[in-house]
């Protein structure tokens, strides 16, 4: 693809620039982004470099933070103005400055096209959701704790106003949406897609330590599973899982970022939590293939995450993503084979990847897509084919916050899963992130799904609202036709 030309329609053509040593003009794309923490700053790093896009608005819970951020990617301190109130944002803007703010209400009429909202916090990231859509910007939604809960929701009340909510390319869930519909244009039959988790397990031969995330442990028995041979799947992963048994082998954020993929394509995983193998990139193919193929899955179309396991000095996944396809013409991926591509031990599946997600870096693709070409780089009406529930790990008293926290924003004492989506009622599980932060009404024992009567909920909360129109509009449950579900049958 080339991607000048895909982008080179738009509206209003504002300025000329050059593509291909031709001189064309072309509009240029104004964003804001909420929440300045690392995908934030990545994206305001690049948008000083994007050609087809300004970053030059930016929220976070106090502006002089956000300021800090303008200030880190080397904005001039001079030309940053942190502004209290609507009318000091739109003079700001009006002179070309780069604006700080405390709260999206004081930017989001002025004149941008897509709120990027990068928080993270699930009930912040309802409100900003919620003003953006009201305000009939396109939603760059990075928050996939937001997404988790009312993803789709948030697309059907965006499109019947005109307006797009997408994911971004530079996070995981838009980057496999993207290599799995590529798959599916080209005919492949898919029988695994996902990603590799964030820490790789690096196993040092000689030491018998095995590092990840930023942890050391001993782990000497690795020693006697490095290597895959005639082993079976399930021997081979559960003999590295009990060797790295001292280091986590599930984490929140990727049960959550496959949820929005399988929201948008209609995969699931093979069951609630992953297999989560621990895997070489070679074994990858062998390894998350069919049963009857000596793989792990049950059948097609599964969700699944892998731990990339690598030596100090060898590359990394990076994070990447994959789709694992069926090898139909067995002559065509022999010679592929040749050529270094990733074939399993059978032969019946072969591993396609794309070992890099850039954060903030490439999230651009996706604003200009929404902003120039009115298109989502996810599914084009995701549906809530999926719930990340929650789920005790140890008795919970009633009156227990179930606070959220940490870089990957768990729940101590909660652990969570996968299962086909299904409207809020007092005795079905509460999505992971509508119960965080939320009060305990009543105890829940060790091994219990958290309910959604279990929860207690003040007044106002964004995501509970948005949620259960979410409810109304996939399932059918009633609702009361108030705030944004109004507005959109105007």
């Amino acid at each position: 693809m080339n991607f000048h030309r895909y982008f080179a329609t738009g509206r209003e053509p504002l300025e000329a620039r050059t593509i291909d040593g031709r001189i064309v003009e072309s509009r240029i794309v104004e964003t804001c982004i909420v929440g300045t923490g690392g995908f934030g700053r990545s994206f305001l790093a690049q948008g000083l470099r994007v050609p087809r896009m300004r970053a030059r608005v930016a929220v976070d819970v106090e502006a002089e933070i956000a300021a800090v951020a303008m200030r880190a990617v080397g904005i001039d301190p001079r030309r940053i103005r942190l502004c209290a109130t609507a009318a000091e944002a739109a003079r700001a803007f009006a002179d070309g400055d780069f604006i700080a703010v405390s709260d999206l209400a004081a930017v989001v009429e002025l004149p941008i096209e897509v709120v990027v909202e990068a928080t993270g916090h699930p009930e912040a990231g309802a409100r900003h959701a919620r003003l953006a859509i009201e305000a009939d910007r396109h939603l760059a939604m990075v928050s996939k704790e937001v997404d988790s809960v009312v993803g789709p929701g948030l697309a059907h009340l965006a499109r019947r106003r005109g307006r797009v909510v997408t994911p971004v390319d530079g996070d995981q869930p838009s980057l496999l949406i993207g290599l799995v519909t590529w798959a599916e244009t080209l005919g492949f039959e898919i029988v695994a897609a996902g990603k590799s988790s964030e820490y790789d397990f690096v196993f040092d031969v000689a030491t018998g330590l095995m590092r990840s995330n930023e942890r050391t442990v001993s782990a000497p028995e690795f020693a006697q599973c490095w290597t895959l041979g005639e082993r079976s799947a399930e021997e081979i992963t559960a003999a590295r899982s009990r060797a790295a048994g001292a280091l986590p082998q599930r984490a929140v954020p990727d049960l959550c970022e496959m949820l929005i993929v399988g929201n948008a394509t209609g995969f699931v995983p093979d069951r609630p939590d992953f297999h989560a193998p621990i895997a070489r990139i070679g074994e990858v193919a062998t390894l998350l293939g069919e049963r009857a193929e000596g793989g792990l899955m049950s059948g097609t179309r599964r969700l699944e995450v892998f731990h990339c396991l690598r030596t100090p000095d060898e590359v990394s996944f990076a994070g990447g993503v994959f789709v694992l396809v069926r090898c139909d013409d067995r002559p065509t991926w022999d010679m592929l084979a040749e050529k270094g591509h990733l074939v399993s031990r059978s032969g019946a599946t072969a591993l396609i990847y794309l070992p890099r997600h850039l954060l903030g870096l490439e999230a651009a693709i996706s604003v200009l897509e929404a902003a120039l070409l009115g298109v989502s780089s996810g599914a084009v009406e995701p549906r809530p084919h999926l719930d990340l529930i929650a789920r005790a790990a140890q008795d919970l008293p009633a009156g227990t916050v179930l606070a959220m926290g940490g870089h990957h924003h768990t729940i101590d004492g909660v652990t969570a899963e996968l299962v086909p989506g299904a409207p809020l009622a007092e005795g079905t599980p509460a999505p992971f992130y509508l119960a965080a932060n939320r009060r305990l009404a009543r105890s829940v024992a060790r091994g219990e799904a958290i309910t959604f009567g279990d929860l207690e909920f003040g007044q106002g909360s964004d995501l509970l609202e948005l949620r259960r129109l979410q409810d109304a509009a996939f399932f059918g449950t009633s609702q009361p036709d108030r705030g944004l579900l109004a507005e959109t049958q105007r």
